[in-house]
């Protein structure tokens, strides 16, 4: 699930998955910003077939915490 999580930001962010870390956030991503947030929340809800509420999109602001988040999704 990680590299598919990281994939999907990978394309968003028009970075390599390489540099998609573990700790990954706005802070390390430069082209992280308020429209790419919600791109990427759209992108991981289509790859996963899921659906985030409205709190869950404005925590979700590290590849931690996105991964914590699907995982829950999975459960």
């Amino acid at each position: 699930m990680e590299e598919r999580i990281k994939n999907v930001m990978a394309a968003v962010f028009n970075v390599s998955p390489e540099q998609i870390s573990d700790d990954a956030s706005p802070h390390q991503i430069a082209a992280w910003d308020s429209l790419k947030h919600m791109n990427l929340i759209f992108a991981l809800e289509e790859e996963f077939d899921i659906h985030f509420e409205e709190a869950e999109v404005a925590s979700m602001v590290s590849f931690d915490i996105i991964a914590a988040t699907i995982r829950a999704y999975a459960e």
